[in-house]
């Protein structure tokens, strides 16, 4: 703001209107001058309207210029308030400054040009106050407007972030999943199998490993070729999974074999737990381009009792076993082994 382009308006309150008429011949050069003889009347005019600068002698006919200039702080407060007084009191300077908090005070009689100067001198003031609120106007809407580009940009790295997260979860679920039966794949089961391991032993329990291989399944592959074959194999997963406990867990671990992990399943369990998934398989059928098509399946049981303490690869071996043993003893039939503890050292 320049004081040569601007006129600072000045509200000028004086009961002795020959006072009123020097002070606005004074100052008419360099502001908006208007007067009021009474405090109400300047009251009335600062409700109409905002002045830039009031200037009041201490004594007024309706009440003190300290009580006016105290109502303008309160309703006004960017207002520049200035005393005008002919008592040099040092107490009535107190006052001033710190009940009403004055910006100046001039004492009467007063010159011409010394007024002027006092005035230019706040006029000053009063731009380098404005334009420091200018200022901080401006960087209050710069930060505004910083914030609400580093939410934006912190809502649009959330979305990514999200997008990724779930991208992640996507390939971790498909990397621990088998794509065409969508069960858990060998990688997976042998991560369950292994945490089942572990809890048990924190909490000893019976565990049976089972592992499945469907019978003759080269002859299906040759007679409906690889469609076929894979359309057996959902098809074979859904028996399996239908005919284990919630608590069970299926996987495939390649080409036409599965593996069942059953928590909680000593020998009488295996027993029953083989015995149906068997006659699940042997007692359903499906059709594939018109064509009936049965199988059976051969099973390796490897038992852990709850007091037994194995390693997976033991386990998983000894199912192997027992696989290869019920497929060599004419398939369609299960071999359950319980798992035999090292001896002791003589």
């Amino acid at each position: 703001m320049n004081v040569t382009r601007y006129k600072f308006s000045i509200l000028l309150v004086d009961d002795d209107p020959g006072v009123l008429s020097i002070l606005a011949a004074q100052l008419a050069s360099d502001f908006e001058v208007s007067t009021a003889g009474t405090a109400a009347e300047a009251r009335s005019i600062l409700a109409k309207r905002s002045v830039d600068m009031i200037l009041s002698d201490l004594r007024l006919p309706d009440e003190t210029g300290l009580s006016l200039l105290e109502w303008v702080r309160r309703t006004a407060p960017r207002t520049y308030r200035i005393l005008l007084t002919g008592t040099a009191r040092l107490e009535d300077a107190a006052d001033a400054i710190n009940q009403t908090q004055v910006h100046r005070i001039i004492l009467k009689p007063w010159r011409g040009e010394d007024l002027l100067q006092n005035l230019r001198a706040a006029t000053r003031t009063l731009m380098q106050e404005r334009s420091s609120e200018q200022l901080g106007d401006e960087l209050r809407k710069i930060n505004q407007e910083l914030e609400q580009r580093v939410a934006e940009r912190t809502r649009e790295l959330e979305a990514a972030l999200a997008q990724i997260q779930q991208k992640n979860t996507i390939l971790e679920k498909m990397a621990l999943t088998d794509p065409l039966t969508g069960l858990p794949n060998r990688r997976a089961i042998d991560l369950i199998a292994r945490k089942e391991l572990l809890r048990r032993a924190r909490t000893p329990s019976a565990l049976t490993l089972v592992l499945i291989d469907a019978d003759h399944f080269k002859n299906i592959n040759t007679l409906y070729l690889h469609p076929g074959g894979d359309h057996v194999l959902v098809w074979l997963a859904g028996v399996l999974q239908g005919a284990i406990r919630t608590t069970d867990s299926l996987g495939r671990i390649g080409g036409e074999e599965f593996l069942v992990v059953a928590p909680a399943t000593d020998m009488a369990g295996a027993e029953k737990l083989a015995e149906r998934l068997r006659t699940a398989v042997a007692g359903e059928r499906t059709v594939y381009n018109g064509h009936e098509i049965r199988i059976t399946i051969s099973l390796g049981l490897a038992v852990c009792d709850a007091d037994t303490n194995v390693a997976y690869d033991v386990l998983r071996d000894l199912a192997a076993e027992t696989v290869k043993e019920a497929k060599d003893l004419g398939r369609n039939r299960a071999v359950i082994r319980p798992v035999v503890p090292p001896a002791l050292p003589a």
